[in-house]
């Protein structure tokens, strides 16, 4: 029978935190690199704990996200202060709003290139018609 302390205190190989996750072991080998998650060594053994993959669920989140590996790392960074979670809510609701108005900008910048697009196909069928 497994206690709630013996549960705590499993752990994952790289394979496995790569497998769940969905990602290479380089992709995972490289935020360790970048000092996002800090597995265990045991030898040349990498050991993930509970906070190594929450970590990086909150790193591929970020990602998906469009935030940079630093943004990222800031957010991340936070949880481990003073204020912990409120600080790291205010942090996040501030690039959330920032990343908002970039993508919001990128949004028409690509509806206007489609519309561009779609005028110009436009013409260059009138003018196969008239040349045909």
């Amino acid at each position: 029978m497994t206690t709630p302390a013996a549960t705590d205190e499993r752990t994952w190989t790289i394979r496995e935190v790569a497998e769940e996750f969905g990602v290479t072991h380089r992709t995972v080998r490289h935020y360790e690199d970048l000092g996002l998650i800090t597995p265990e060594r045991r030898g040349t053994t990498r050991v993930y704990h509970r906070r190594d993959r929450t970590r990086l669920n909150l790193i591929l989140r970020g990602k998906r996200l469009g935030f940079p590996l630093e943004e990222i790392r800031t957010i991340i960074d936070l949880y481990d202060r003073p204020r912990g979670k409120a600080s790291q809510l205010e942090y996040v609701l501030g690039q959330i709003e920032t990343r908002r108005t970039d993508l919001e900008q990128r949004r028409r910048d690509l509806e206007d290139a489609l519309a561009e697009l779609s005028e110009f196909e436009r013409r260059c069928r009138e003018d196969l018609n008239r040349l045909g």
